[in-house]
């Protein structure tokens, strides 16, 4: 299978002198196993830095080969995440689309094991093993579990002994491209940031498709480098956080009982926030209210593909 590995970056040039090396070696060691084509397609979302000029320089010195290359895109100002990676995707030529952060390392062998899942045609998505670096210390994630729970989907990480997930990192997974197209890809009301590969998966496991954890497609991951820590403040983070948590609920909890519940519990958790004086979840749920009409377009556009109703779904992740 032809891959496309797409590569949104934002200020990331230290990140890309350290990781882009590490790309380009695992796609030659998967093109000499596989004898088929990677494309490396790298998105800049308005870069201020070297960035652009590195990857150009990368791209000049890059040996002659017919089954590798790089491909430079840009966006004129910054837009964020989702429209960032969508771009790189809609100029996608492989089968596969493997996602990858400019603070993600890949180990030489990751790419095989997650191609092998898409043998089986209902196979929408396989998520990598991230050995994340935080400041406790190396923390193995990269299968996430969850839980609706007083009218919100509540997510965590999940044990990596087993191989459901609930969703694909857009730091670190693979996608088939037939059904990413089929589904939308990421929805862009998310940008800049967060639960858009949550919304992704999400609708692919309701519409019927199997999404996948692969321990043994390891990558690096330095979270703490990346472009939104080193860009937004904590608070910033934490209102976008609470605005997309709004909109994928909005957008996503179909079923009745999910329904009354977020209704019935909203009042507590504006009670709770305004006693331990959160402003950002109002300042987040008051974003989200601005562009309600735009979630209510989205939401009517995505169900007609689900064949699944919240609570099934919900029962494959039982732990």
């Amino acid at each position: 299978m032809n891959i496309s590995i797409v590569i949104p970056n934002y200020n990331g040039e230290h990140l890309l002198r350290k990781n882009l090396g590490k790309v380009i070696d695992a796609s030659m060691r998967y093109i000499k196993q596989k004898g088929d084509r990677v494309d490396v397609i790298i998105v800049d979302d308005g870069s201020r830095d070297e960035s652009k000029k590195f990857i150009k320089y990368q791209i000049s010195n890059l040996k002659e080969s017919d089954k590798l290359s790089i491909v430079l895109f840009e966006n004129k100002k910054n837009k964020g995440f989702s429209s960032t990676v969508n771009k790189g995707v809609r100029n996608a030529k492989g089968d596969i689309v493997v996602l990858l952060n400019t603070d993600v390392e890949p180990e030489k062998d990751f790419l095989m094991p997650l191609v092998e899942h898409f043998k089986n045609e209902k196979v929408f998505a396989v998520g990598c093993l991230d050995k994340s670096i935080e400041k406790t210390g190396v923390v193995l994630r990269g299968r996430g579990i969850g839980k609706w729970q007083r009218g919100f989907l509540v997510h965590s990480k999940g044990e990596i002994d087993k191989s459901d997930t609930l969703w694909v990192s857009g730091g670190s997974g693979a996608f088939k491209r037939s059904i990413w197209d089929k589904l939308g890809g990421f929805d862009q009301l998310y940008n800049p940031f967060y639960w858009e590969d949550i919304d992704l998966s999400y609708r692919a496991l309701k519409s019927g498709y199997q999404i996948i954890f692969e321990p043994k497609s390891i990558v690096v991951h330095q979270h703490e480098q990346g472009s939104i820590k080193r860009k937004h403040s904590p608070f910033q983070i934490k209102i976008i956080a609470y605005r997309n948590q709004f909109i994928f609920v909005w957008k996503n909890a179909t079923d009745l009982s999910l329904q009354f519940s977020y209704v019935a519990w909203l009042p507590y958790r504006f009670a709770k926030a305004f006693i331990s004086k959160d402003w950002a979840f109002f300042i987040g749920f008051f974003l989200a209210l601005m562009i309600l009409p735009k979630v209510i377009k989205s939401k009517f556009e995505v169900r007609k593909d689900f064949i699944k109703t919240d609570g099934q779904v919900m029962e494959m992740f039982k732990e």
